[in-house]
């Protein structure tokens, strides 16, 4: 009994199982010198032109050149824009993420593919592409000029649809990601009770995949109200109707530097508040 009540007293610490034990991370042993240099290299490059524009920026005259008209001309058609292309998007990119994530058929790796392209195409290049598809003598546009007297390029809904080609591959890939770490059985279970596929969506997978939804609208956002490449292209830069804040600091870079360096500031300031607002995302991602 003696010798029981030892063996059990010994073997007491070990009846939940074996301890696991902590591993430490941080620099408490110090960095290696060869990782250490590059990295600090590495951030010096993409922080200092930041702090450059900072440096340089014209806080005295900042607020005459942020309230001229023509500044918050581009900012209120950036803005309205980028929340369009954000919505069209938001109406066809989670149903695509949707089929990609939950639907087999053949051929779907080859069709993520297509839609991340946009991520990696030089803008220009869609923009040329829109212009092929959606010009007066494009494949879709001379349909929609002949039929229905519908002209896309050069005009505020051209913009719109540039900048909604290539912001939606962010919602698309966010969406995606957030369905297949979701739960399919949630969706089968309102399926046994009767509920329809497009119920079940609607219903239970929308609810748990709200989080994903944002955060790839914001990014989507983001990314339409800095399009560039794509929008000089297929909508052209004009004034009042096509111009937006980039467009816009392209423009006074070559006549008034100063008033680039406010706008550009402007949009840095958006790109900050978009990263402060998805950092709690970031910071719990697994």
């Amino acid at each position: 009994m003696t010798d029981l009540g030892k063996s059990g007293a010994a073997t007491g610490p070990l009846r939940g199982g074996p301890r696991r034990r902590r591993v430490r991370t941080g620099v408490g042993r110090g960095v290696p010198l060869p990782l250490l240099v590059p990295a600090l290299i590495g951030l010096a490059f993409l922080i200092v032109p930041l702090v450059a524009l900072l440096v340089r920026a014209p806080w005295t005259s900042m607020p005459e050149l942020l309230t001229s008209a023509e500044v918050w001309q581009a900012l209120r058609l950036s803005l309205v824009c980028a929340t369009a292309a954000t919505a069209v998007s938001l109406v066809i990119g989670v149903p695509l993420a949707w089929l990609l994530a939950r639907v087999e058929f053949r051929g779907r790796g080859l069709v993520r593919a297509l839609v991340t392209l946009p991520l990696v195409l030089p803008p220009v290049v869609g923009g040329v592409a829109l212009l092929m598809a959606l010009g007066r003598n494009g494949i879709v546009g001379k349909a929609l000029d002949d039929w229905f007297g519908i002209t896309l390029p050069f005009t505020t809904a051209g913009v719109v649809i540039a900048e909604a080609f290539v912001a939606m591959p962010f919602l698309v890939i966010s969406v995606e990601g957030t369905l297949r770490a979701a739960d399919p059985r949630f969706e089968e279970a309102a399926a046994t009770l009767g509920a329809s596929r497009f119920t079940a969506f609607r219903r239970v997978t929308l609810p748990l995949i709200a989080p994903g939804i944002a955060a790839g609208a914001v990014l989507a956002w983001a990314r339409a109200l800095g399009e560039f490449g794509a929008t000089i292209t297929f909508a052209g830069n004009f004034p009042g109707r096509t111009q937006t804040m980039p467009l816009a600091v392209y423009l006074a870079l070559q006549s008034d530097p100063e008033a680039a360096i406010a706008l550009s500031l402007v949009l840095l300031a958006v790109s900050i508040a978009v990263l402060a607002g998805l950092r709690d995302r970031w910071m719990t991602a697994r």
